[in-house]
């Protein structure tokens, strides 16, 4: 059976059980409401009786029966009830619908009303099965007789055979109103589950969690009131979402670079952001269901690693011109050394060669004075050969001090900050570069002789995607990248204006352990 065949046959089996069961009790409730009012008259009609004058002063005439048993019918035809008998205080009967059994014995027990007490029940007697009411008749407080006042069960039944079809009418009512009620609810549910089956549904289930946990891009859903409905097991790991983030606010659980893209609603395609030390595009998309606007769908996708390639790619590119440079160099030297000797003054070609070497071994030694940590150290004599082949110098502070702290943080600080420098000071330029510290803190000062950083633009330039420079290699993430770097060290980075007019970066890295105890104070206060 289909689930539209299921649900209709579900609904209609309540609503037919309901309906039998309401009708069943209605039934019931409108029989003793039937029965109820018969005994409400037949009681009144048998007290009216019992007390009637007339009735009580025919029993001192010789025959009663002549005075009561017209009075009697007169009252039974008034009152719509099947009999009206008054007996003796033998239980004779004094009155009767058939006079012929006038003067005989009624056929049920008298026993309780010719003790005083008022009878209430159902009773077999010479008219048939009948609801009754039998009650004493007192002269100067004795018995002196009964009045037994009856309805029959037929006519009961009778009664309740008359308002049954106005209760069926009102039954059948409900039950066509069930059943239509039922039919447009599992018309509503088929459509709302795009009329599928329940084992369509759980099949695109299953799909869809195999799809969605198995992209390699995070994805992360927001609902129409701004709470995460979905995230995949690579958005969490992005993210480090919590456990319990779906069904919380967005703003608990996302970065506020990644809220501000909610907020704006994808509008400027994909965004660079930075999540902690992640390079994520990121892109939000309207989610509509049937011309319905129900949230944002938030793809990240990590380039991080994307970026580190093109950085290491880029660094080696730079590396092989100056190896490319420096072998053009040592040819044009093997030739003044050759002409030396074609010369025949073989003295000045030894002095040239001792002039070459020893100048390559003072620069090679002066570039990395003080530093002994060995990652730093490669990355100057990287750096200062780059410089070198783009017609900028880079000179060291002579006292420059780095010591080894677990880390790499002071490699991504300076990198980033020494590319951003010989590109601004281009060629002819000069970039200085200051590695000193203050107790167990590293400082780090780069100036230039470029263009500078304008006062307006010095807080700008430490966000995603924003920056100074111009060309096919500009991404705007490296000052963003040191800055995160500053922040998770509890350290501190400004723009100062450069004694050469360009710009001067100052940076303070505190040791990472101090740095971590900083971090939790902070989140204490």
């Amino acid at each position: 059976m289909s689930l539209r065949q299921r649900l209709l046959l579900l609904q209609v089996a309540i609503v037919v059980l309901t309906i039998g069961v309401v009708g069943g009790v209605a039934l019931r409730m409108q029989e003793a409401q039937i029965r109820d009012s018969y005994e409400e008259r037949m009681i009144g009609v048998a007290q009216s009786v019992a007390t009637l004058p007339a009735i009580v002063a025919a029993y001192d005439e010789p025959d009663p029966s002549a005075v009561i048993q017209p009075i009697a019918e007169v009252i039974r035809e008034a009152s719509g009830v099947t009999y009206v008998v008054v007996t003796d205080a033998q239980g004779i009967r004094y009155s009767h619908p058939n006079p012929d059994r006038i003067g005989e014995m009624v056929s049920t027990d008298p026993s309780a009303p010719l003790s005083g007490r008022v009878y209430v029940g159902t009773q077999t007697g010479t008219l048939g099965e009948s609801w009754r009411v039998k009650v004493p008749i007192f002269a100067e407080g004795e018995v002196i007789g009964s009045v037994s006042v009856g309805t029959l069960e037929s006519t009961l039944r009778e009664d309740l055979l008359d308002d049954l079809p106005q209760l069926l009418v009102w039954v059948l009512g409900a039950g066509l109103a069930g059943t239509l009620g039922a039919v447009y609810v599992q018309r509503l549910v088929w459509r709302r589950v795009y009329r599928m089956e329940p084992e369509e549904i759980a099949s695109l289930r299953e799909v869809r969690d195999a799809m969605l946990h198995g992209l390699g891009e995070g994805m992360v859903a927001v609902d129409e009131h701004g709470r995460v409905a979905l995230a995949n097991d690579q958005a969490r790991q992005m993210l480090d979402l919590p456990d319990d983030c779906v069904g919380r606010p967005a703003g608990e659980v996302l970065d506020e670079a990644l809220r501000g893209l909610l907020a704006a609603r994808g509008e400027g395609g994909d965004k660079l952001v930075l999540v902690g030390e992640q390079i994520l595009f990121a892109r939000v998309d309207r989610a509509v269901v049937d011309g319905r606007d129900v949230g944002s769908v938030l793809l990240l996708r990590d380039r991080t690693e994307v970026h580190a390639l093109v950085r290491d790619l880029d660094g080696a590119r730079d590396l092989t011109q100056a190896l490319r440079a420096q072998a053009h160099e040592f040819a044009n030297r093997l030739h003044v050394v050759s002409g030396l000797i074609e010369l025949g003054r073989p003295d000045d070609a030894l002095a040239f060669i001792s002039q070459a070497v020893g100048s390559a071994a003072t620069s090679r030694y002066e570039a990395l004075p003080g530093v002994t940590d060995p990652a730093v150290a490669a990355l100057m004599v990287a750096k200062t050969a780059t410089a070198h082949e783009r017609g900028v110098e880079l000179v060291t502070d002579p006292d420059a001090e780095v010591e080894p702290d677990g880390t790499t943080d002071v490699v991504t600080v300076l990198g980033n900050l020494l590319d951003n420098a010989v590109d601004a000071a281009g060629a002819g330029g000069t970039v200085r570069v200051s590695l000193a510290r203050q107790g167990a803190t590293a400082v780090v000062r780069v100036s230039d002789d470029g263009p500078g950083v304008p006062a307006a633009e010095r807080e700008r330039i430490f966000e995603p995607g924003v920056s100074t420079k111009s060309g096919r290699r500009t991404r705007g993430i490296g000052l963003t990248l040191v800055r995160q770097v500053v922040t998770r060290r509890g350290g501190t980075i400004c723009v100062e204006d450069a004694p050469g007019g360009g710009a001067c970066f100052v940076v303070t890295l505190p040791p990472p352990r101090i740095a971590a105890t900083s971090r939790a104070l902070e989140a204490a206060r």
